[in-house]
């Protein structure tokens, strides 16, 4: 698509300023002769252009000519400019090309006499012209009777340098019948100026196709690699990144794209750690109101009814009616420390740091255990804020259950550098390996919620109690 699509356009608009270009170039010619001719269209026009060329031709061969001696008559000096060199277009020579008349030309001296004429049978040399000869000043035209008849004609100087000046030495005289019409411009006669420009057109054009296809080749290349990183990102893999090369506004443009799909991968991923986490504490709360519900309620039965038989069995059954009735109280202590474990804490709405403290509250009045939380502010992400939360709850639902403490101390703190969360309590210890290989399922999670966030954990337990570590970034 990119290859026959975008490159394809862009070849074929450097071809097309190419051509534009060539066409303007030609048309300016095309202008330069077109105008003059079509201003030139009237007959008085085209005797006077005739004849300007022929007087100018003459006056630039007696340029050639040594110094006139004295005395030297112009019509001596208008036969030396006639005999210098072959003139195609003087007097006596062929019709211009673009000409689709027949005109009369003659040339004549000072005096009138006839010099040099294309009709010598008409025109005879050595006679006299029977048309009035312009002023001084130089030539001019107009329309009369001739000796052949009616006529439109035109007297156009030639000059020669002396001492004192341009001097004339004689004139070009040019007449046409006044039914004569000039026509315009033909065909044949524009080709010359046709013909280089069409050439160039045809050697252009394929030189600028290849240019623009060279020249587009690395662009569209990197217009693919980003249109495939995209792809890629829209539908769901935000790994690809595009290498940013060069500096003009498509590095920019790759550099933008790699910083939003750094932006939009982050919010990807921390949504979904939100939604795991909002899915556990969910879950959370729907077994913790099972577990009262159901559970809870059966022990304190079950607690009642150990109680009675206490009370009314004989001596030799109250020895184990009061070992059912520690366990029932054992076990509902159990239970409540599950329970709170379980419970679901307002973060988002009242922080971390009261988060932690009412968890603590709730440990010590209802289970009758002194919670110590030595607490300072940090700055932590609120995927880390959960995770700290659920480390406590569980590190301190396990002392409860397992340990028999008569003091736990919470502390957290983070002073420039990683944020540290340490659970210890005075209860009785346990070996940690052995405990993790077999039950250890709580530790386990402890331990995949701390490193999926970058940080370490570690656990501590001897005979004087259990210490429970994780640095957070």
């Amino acid at each position: 698509m990119w290859r026959f699509g975008l490159r394809g356009r862009m070849a074929a608009s450097y071809v097309l300023v190419t051509a534009t270009a060539v066409l303007l170039v030609e048309a300016v010619i095309m202008a330069g002769y077109v105008v003059p001719q079509a201003n030139a269209i009237d007959l008085a026009s085209v005797l006077q252009n005739q004849a300007g060329r022929e007087a100018k031709a003459l006056s630039q061969e007696a340029a050639r000519l040594p110094p006139p001696l004295p005395g030297a008559s112009a019509h001596e000096l208008l036969q030396k400019a006639m005999a210098m060199g072959e003139r195609r277009t003087l007097v006596g020579g062929a019709r211009p090309p673009d000409q689709s008349f027949t005109t009369l030309e003659a040339l004549v001296d000072t005096e009138g006499v006839i010099v040099a004429s294309t009709a010598p049978k008409l025109y005879e040399l050595d006679t006299v012209l029977d048309v009035p000869l312009p002023g001084r000043e130089g030539g001019g035209g107009g329309k009369s009777k001739t000796r052949v008849g009616p006529a439109v004609w035109h007297f156009s100087p030639v000059t020669v340098k002396t001492p004192v000046g341009l001097q004339i030495i004689g004139y070009v005289y040019v007449q046409a019948p006044p039914e004569a019409e000039p026509a315009a411009p033909s065909v044949d006669s524009l080709t010359p100026l046709l013909a280089p420009g069409l050439l160039a057109l045809v050697l252009v054009v394929p030189v600028g196709l290849l240019f623009g296809l060279l020249s587009t080749r690395r662009l569209t290349s990197r217009v693919r690699r980003l249109a495939g990183v995209t792809t890629a990102v829209a539908s769901g893999d935000f790994r690809p990144r595009v290498a940013v090369s060069g500096s003009d506004e498509v590095s920019t443009l790759e550099h933008s794209f790699n910083i939003m799909t750094d932006r939009l991968g982050a919010s990807v991923e921390a949504a979904r750690l939100t939604a795991r986490a909002e899915a556990r504490q969910a879950e959370r709360g729907r077994i913790a109101r099972e577990l009262h519900d159901s559970i809870s309620q059966d022990l304190f039965s079950l607690s009642l009814l150990a109680g009675g038989m206490r009370r009314a069995a004989p001596d030799a059954l109250r020895e184990q009616a009061e070992a059912m009735e520690r366990t029932a109280a054992r076990t509902m202590r159990e239970m409540q420390a599950l329970l709170l474990e379980l419970r679901p804490v307002a973060l988002e709405d009242a922080g971390l740091l009261p988060a932690l403290e009412e968890l603590c509250h709730a440990y010590e009045t209802r289970l009758g255990v002194r919670v110590e939380a030595e607490l300072a502010e940090v700055a932590l992400s609120p995927p880390a804020e959960h995770a700290v939360l659920r480390l406590v709850q569980e590190a301190l639902g396990n002392a409860i259950k397992h340990a028999d403490p008569t003091k736990i101390t919470v502390r957290l703190s983070g002073d420039d550098g990683p944020v540290t969360v340490e659970v210890s309590d005075d209860g009785q210890g346990f070996d940690p390996s052995s405990v993790a290989t077999k039950h250890g399922m709580g530790l386990m999670l402890m331990r995949e919620r701390v490193e999926e966030l970058g940080g370490a954990w570690e656990i501590h337990s001897d005979g004087s109690g259990t210490t429970v570590r994780a640095s957070l970034p």
